[in-house]
């Protein structure tokens, strides 16, 4: 029970969360831990995404210096590791693998066009690349998901306990008058809000966070068509 009969009303909330339930203590305690978590991911995320664009901004700015994907190669390889030039790298390796000398233009290199089996085999190892880079830039946002709808739940089982003490306030005193009710009444509402703040935030930068995903996914599916493209334009494929 929240209170005890005659005992001292809290004037704040720190007071009333350390005058609760020991039940009520320990859904607070996992929301704290929760919300915690949750702002480490959000804010580790954001750092991330940060720098993701920093690092597209410089790899393209390299790749519209030249004007030969040998050249763009040797260029772009020199720049910090990031999700598009590991593409790049992929796809070149690859192309390397089955015409050898072909893009450093030996004399008895192997120029010839690529087989559509091997042009899908190229687009599926491109394909397998982004899928990659997609999902290490997605790890650990499925947590604030998870937090996001189980922060609110926990929310509803303190509230829960606190309407528990509310109704035992209500027998140990007999009566159902405000004095008698308030207190779980409060434990409840504290309880409930402790949900909702840990799980908005979670909710918002998951929402958030997806959708710059599936942005960056779609940005390294379009570089890799281009980078095909370029190997077309310039006889390779």
């Amino acid at each position: 029970m929240i209170l005890q009969a005659g005992g001292a009303v809290p004037q704040s909330s720190l007071e009333l969360v350390l005058s609760s339930s020991p039940e009520t203590k320990i859904v607070l305690a996992i929301l704290t831990v929760f919300s915690l978590v949750s702002w480490f991911i959000i804010i580790l995320k954001w750092w991330q995404f940060r720098k993701l664009n920093r690092a597209a901004d410089r790899f393209f700015k390299e790749m519209e210096r030249t004007t030969r994907l040998q050249e763009a190669y040797k260029s772009v390889m020199k720049l910090p590791p990031s999700p598009y030039n590991r593409l790049f790298r992929e796809a070149i390796t690859f192309y390397s693998e089955l015409r050898p000398g072909a893009l450093r233009e030996e004399r008895d290199a192997d120029r010839s066009s690529l087989s559509m089996t091997q042009l899908e085999a190229l687009k599926m190892v491109l394909g397998k690349e982004v899928a990659a880079e997609r999902d290490l830039l997605g790890h650990y946002i499925p947590w604030l998901a998870t937090i996001g709808s189980v922060g609110p739940l926990l929310g509803l089982t303190g509230t829960v306990f606190g309407i528990m003490s509310a109704f035992i306030g209500i027998a140990s005193k007999g009566s159902g008058n405000l004095s008698a009710v308030a207190p779980g009444v409060a434990e409840a509402l504290v309880a409930t809000a402790g949900g909702l703040l840990a799980a908005i935030p979670a909710v918002i930068a998951y929402n958030l966070f997806v959708n710059r995903v599936r942005l960056f996914a779609g940005e390294l599916e379009g570089f890799a068509n281009e980078l095909i493209g370029t190997m077309a334009r310039e006889g390779l494929v």
